[in-house]
């Protein structure tokens, strides 16, 4: 249960008209015990209405004092990368299925082939402690100094034996930068229609638990931002990477300003069963299902997310782990198949005039960095990521 759920049950008497200080001691303790639930460690503590508005204020104190939000020039496409998102660390980043260099190669193509100009790229600032502290607690974050949790996240036992100053350069500098750059995609979608971050996407962590490789909550802190510095109150997650987005779903379990659509593969990880409760619209889609079916219900999930919900924001979580042959994510799902996914969500989005951001997250094949660089040309043929300010 979110402090924005709770803070909206304490203040908003025309929907929950009880008053009693019993209801109001109720609902903080259930509040509490959800949260407790979620801990990876045991922590007692008690959450009074003043305090759930103090963590609230604080919150928005961080987000308005953070310099990840910057004024971009016109002549910048709203495609957002650094050389910092590339993972390589003596080799033991090949120890973990993720092509850790996905990010600069799926630039490389899109640079070699002319259809973008790396002076046009955004460079994005990396997101600070305060930063991630919007999200995450003090406590999270401190469990990221010890290296065997880095490891256990990342999925790379190695990386437990190696100093924490090395880990921090190494391994989770690279997210601060793609933290940074999906934060920053939001303003940028509001302004220019679409945003796309070259990474981020990483829908494995919630506020108080890292996994799968994703070691912050770069879409719940990107969403925290947009309502407090873009004046939004509604956003879409549309989440067509191959595993479920658990992550996010902890994080946005009861807030009704979020809605989530998920299509996922549901015999692989995570299997975090409490997170699927939070999810509006699941689509599972079952290992070995092919293009043209993986398509079809991709419309149908759609049409129904369209009637249900109306954003302001819609983030695209476009992993390409549903790749024919992918080892992870076990669908069948060609090449042209993905375009045609990319393509069907943002023009689900133009139509309705809705600001997109795209993230690439998951994909575990070489091929991945060209399939995402081919979908991104297609979605530039279609004249669905033209930029409103005609850079």
């Amino acid at each position: 249960m979110s402090f924005t759920f709770i803070q909206k049950i304490l203040t908003d008497s025309t929907r929950f008209p009880y008053t009693s200080a019993f209801v109001v001691l109720f609902i903080t303790v259930a509040a509490a015990a959800v949260r407790l639930r979620r801990l990876s460690k045991t922590t007692s503590f008690t959450m009074s209405s003043s305090s759930v508005n103090d963590a609230v204020q604080l919150q928005r104190n961080r987000i308005f004092s953070s310099k990840l939000y910057f004024d971009v020039p016109p002549s910048k496409v709203p495609i957002i990368y650094s050389e910092s998102y590339d993972i390589s660390f003596l080799g033991i980043e090949k120890m973990h299925p993720f092509d850790s260099s996905k990010w600069g190669r799926v630039c490389k193509f899109l640079v070699s082939i002319a259809v973008l100009d790396k002076k046009c790229i955004v460079e994005p600032l990396e997101a600070s402690k305060d930063d991630l502290l919007v999200v995450h607690s003090e406590s999270y974050l401190n469990s990221l100094k010890e290296s065997s949790n880095v490891a256990t996240i990342i999925e790379v036992p190695p990386v437990a034996l190696f100093p924490n100053c090395i880990v921090q350069q190494k391994v989770l500098h690279p997210f601060w930068k793609q933290v940074g750059g999906t934060i920053l995609s939001a303003k940028l979608a509001k302004e220019r229609g679409w945003a796309i971050n070259i990474g981020g996407g990483f829908h494995h962590c919630s506020a108080e638990r890292g996994g799968g490789f994703c070691a912050y909550a770069d879409i719940s802190l990107c969403i925290h931002f947009s309502f407090v510095r873009l004046n939004i109150s509604r956003v879409m997650i549309i989440d067509l990477d191959a595993h479920q987005g658990n992550g996010h779903g902890m994080d946005f379990a009861y807030d009704s300003q979020v809605y989530i659509l998920d299509m996922y593969n549901p015999g692989i990880y995570p299997l975090d069963y409490e997170a699927r409760n939070y999810i509006n619209q699941k689509v599972e889609v079952k290992s070995g299902t092919l293009t043209e079916d993986y398509l079809q219900k991709l419309d149908e999930a759609l049409e129904v997310a369209g009637r249900r919900f109306d954003p302001e924001l819609i983030v695209y979580n476009a992993g390409t782990d549903i790749l024919d042959g992918d080892p992870l994510g076990r669908l069948k799902i060609s090449p042209e198949g993905i375009a045609l996914r990319d393509e069907k969500v943002f023009r689900f989005a133009r139509e309705k005039n809705i600001p997109i951001l795209m993230l690439t997250s998951g994909g575990y094949m070489k091929s991945s960095a060209r399939v995402i660089a081919d979908s991104i040309v297609n979605l530039s043929k279609k004249c669905l990521i033209a930029d409103k300010q005609g850079s």
